[in-house]
């Protein structure tokens, strides 16, 4: 009969990632299907995660595997200027509130993660020292201890930054939870339960400051209209440099650990 319908072809699920040989090391490259893109993307996240090649409505994973093939050699180069990861381990320099610190096994089974400061300096030129944690234990259990304690500074931090900012606003939250999540850095809901990255105890003081004011301000603006700037603003007045310095260098906050 006339008028039937021919059926579409459609194109076979992407997979989550394919893996490439870049510089001699197998890479995996997630796969992101964007309906809204006009044509294929890779970028390097900053954060030491995998590159992510964006294909645009209608690509295939044909196309998409020789797009990344073609880009082998810029893939190479971005991977190579990118930090390498410091995982928390003997030796290794991580920043606590923005200042660098050498972590250090401390020796003994018992006792508490201890932070000291740089000591300080007479000659100024002499910019090498900084500050310990040291972690008790053995070698192989530093990394889930330090982990432990940073977490449990980072909720310190962020109840006192919240508690300041919702009394300010005159809210109140309903919890506080922390989450070692890659998209954001907090998030609040409509019930009021205010979700933060650990991270950013590792970042300078008025960024975990911001980050708490942005989502307290949520409690009274769910939104990011001009009235819940307004609320941001005025418990954090150093918004604006702080979203600079996140936009710079919140991606290497994911390289340590």
């Amino acid at each position: 009969m006339s008028g039937l319908f021919r059926l579409r072809r459609q194109q076979p699920a992407l997979p989550e990632a394919i893996t490439l040989e870049i510089a001699g090391r197998e890479q995996r490259i997630l796969l992101r299907g964007n309906p809204q893109a006009r044509r294929y993307i890779l970028r390097v996240p900053s954060d030491g995660g995998a590159p992510v090649l964006t294909v645009p409505k209608g690509g295939s994973l044909a196309t998409a595997r020789e797009f990344a093939l073609r880009q082998r050699g810029w893939l190479a180069g971005r991977l190579g200027e990118r930090p390498e990861a410091v995982p928390f381990a003997e030796g290794g320099v991580i920043p606590l509130r923005g200042a660098a610190h050498r972590i250090v096994a401390a020796g003994g089974l018992r006792g508490l993660v201890r932070a000291e400061p740089a000591p300080e300096q007479e000659d100024e030129q002499a910019d090498n020292e900084v500050g310990r944690l040291l972690v008790p234990g053995a070698a192989e259990h530093i990394a889930r201890k330090l982990t432990d304690w940073l977490k449990r500074e980072a909720r310190r931090d962020l109840e006192r930054a919240v508690a300041l900012h919702a009394a300010a606003l005159g809210r109140t939250p309903t919890a506080l939870t922390l989450r070692d999540t890659r998209s954001r850095w907090g998030s609040c809901t409509a019930d009021g339960r205010l979700s933060f990255s650990w991270r950013l105890v590792l970042a300078p003081p008025s960024i975990l400051d911001y980050v708490a004011a942005h989502e307290v301000a949520h409690l009274a603006e769910m939104n990011h209209g001009p009235r819940f700037w307004a609320h941001c603003r005025r418990l954090a007045p150093h918004t604006e440099e702080a979203r600079d310095w996140l936009k710079r260098e919140g991606g290497r906050l994911h390289l340590y650990g």
